[in-house]
């Protein structure tokens, strides 16, 4: 097999760019002979490489740690690689960490993420969403991300207050709840917001929405300052109440999880320094993947892109980025099969997933777009899975995968299975196939 050798963009010499076993190259839609390309003759500095979507799979399996030869070592390694394990809800980080290392425990899960110190610490991130980061990115995601929501948040809360009545000095009213709800945790050195809520009165007070609408109801007040005060980098959570899969979580002082605090940093480095990491593990990836990963606007985007020493690539999807020194081929993996929670950090990596996802992959997602369980062979989605009330799981293939792999998957299950032991985890966001899983799962256990 011979591997086709171009020039790469900006002129690089001899730099990968085929990944296509031929004697011809496509290279902005003009055939060469692979000859001509072998030879010392420069096409043009301005062509550009194509990145298959085999390629793209065979990335997928290595550094995403979903292959059994590449397993992450530990919890806080595969969480680093994601850039973040996905934690809106609250099991995902402990079913993505299964998935990813081998051998682990909940129990050495926990310790990462409640030890004294934690390993890692669940922040906001990117699109405003909870994620779980080793202790070096939390500088990254908070002055990349959460801080450039923060103000917003804050005003949003001001409204609130001043709008239904509750104060009319709506700034002077925030500063001093936030500073006592901080000074509680600190002197607790750890709280939850039902034990805040008897410490600080005001945290008892409740916001309506939508009166007279279906969707109407009342918010308490604890919920929107404990969410500006992580988003100002003041608090994390820690340890929640009840088990692994609870989301009931006690707060503590972000200083005493995180040694000296949340170091000062330049927000466009950090965001340079978030997709030069998101490069390294998802590239290639095109300005729309970049866009809805960070749901930072445009021109930050590219003006974090700007700092980095990137080529320009063409996927299915039209042009991409990756890192200039990332433009070789992956070895061909033997076939392997992969489990993956709900809102996994890969599932939700990109928003262009036509080259991992079937035709048939509709019902995995929710009417918002959330990813629930899925079933993975050879580096794309082939079905969904559930954990049913009576503690199994369940699955089905949207798609053909032959003998092996539904054996693969079957063993899979039944770890999975083995794993989660007497708990009962229920996606947050659930999808039409989950909910299909589980009601005949139920109607045949009758």
């Amino acid at each position: 097999m011979q591997w086709a050798m171009v020039p790469a963009l900006r002129g690089d010499p001899q730099i990968y760019a085929g990944f296509l076993p031929t004697d011809h190259i496509s290279w902005v839609g003009v055939d060469f002979p692979l000859s001509s390309l072998i030879s010392d003759t420069v096409v043009s500095p301005m062509a550009t490489i194509r990145i298959p979507s085999e390629e793209r799979r065979r990335r997928l399996a290595a550094r995403h740690h979903l292959h059994p030869d590449h397993p992450a070592p530990s919890p806080a390694a595969a969480a680093r690689q994601q850039v973040g394990l996905h934690s809106s809800d609250p099991a995902t980080v402990f079913l993505a960490v299964w998935a990813r290392v081998a051998g682990v425990s909940i129990p050495e899960v926990e310790e990462s993420l409640y030890g004294k110190p934690p390993s890692m610490l669940r922040v906001i991130g990117m699109r405003r969403t909870l994620f779980a980061v080793p202790a070096e990115l939390v500088p990254l995601l908070h002055h990349g991300c959460a801080r450039r929501w923060a103000p917003a948040e804050r005003r949003r809360l001001i409204g609130y207050l001043e709008d239904q009545g509750i104060t009319d000095r709506g700034e002077t009213w925030v500063d001093r709840v936030a500073d006592a709800t901080e000074a509680a945790i600190a002197d607790r050195g750890e709280a939850s917001a039902m034990v805040l809520r008897e410490l600080v009165p005001e945290l008892r007070l409740t916001l309506a929405f939508g009166k007279g609408k279906k969707w109407g109801g009342k918010v308490g007040i604890s919920t929107r300052v404990l969410f500006l005060l992580a988003a100002e980098g003041r608090i994390v959570r820690a340890r929640p109440r009840g088990s692994w899969i609870s989301g009931q979580y006690r707060w503590s002082v972000t200083g005493s999880r995180l040694e000296g605090g949340i170091p000062d940093l330049d927000p466009v480095e950090a965001r340079s320094r978030l997709l030069e990491l998101w490069l390294r593990t998802y590239g290639p990836g095109t300005e729309a993947d970049l866009r809805w990963w960070t749901r930072w606007p445009l021109r930050d985007v590219r003006k974090a892109l700007s700092a980095l020493d990137i080529a320009e690539v063409e996927v299915g999807g039209g042009k991409a980025f990756v890192l200039r020194d990332d433009q070789g081929v992956t070895p061909e993996p033997e076939p392997w099969a992969n489990l993956l929670p709900s809102l996994d950090s890969t599932v939700m990596g990109w928003r262009d997933r036509a080259w991992y996802l079937g035709d048939s992959s509709g019902p995995l997602f929710d009417r918002n777009g959330n990813a629930g369980p899925t079933v993975w062979w050879c580096g794309r989605v082939v079905g969904g899975w559930a954990h049913t009330t009576g503690g199994s799981i369940a699955y089905r293939l949207l798609e053909d995968i032959g003998s092996r792999g539904e054996e693969r998957v079957a063993e899979l299950a039944s770890a999975l299975e083995a794993w989660i032991g007497a708990k009962r985890v229920t996606p947050r966001f659930r999808t039409p196939l989950e909910k299909d899983l589980v009601a005949k799962t139920k109607t045949r256990g009758r």
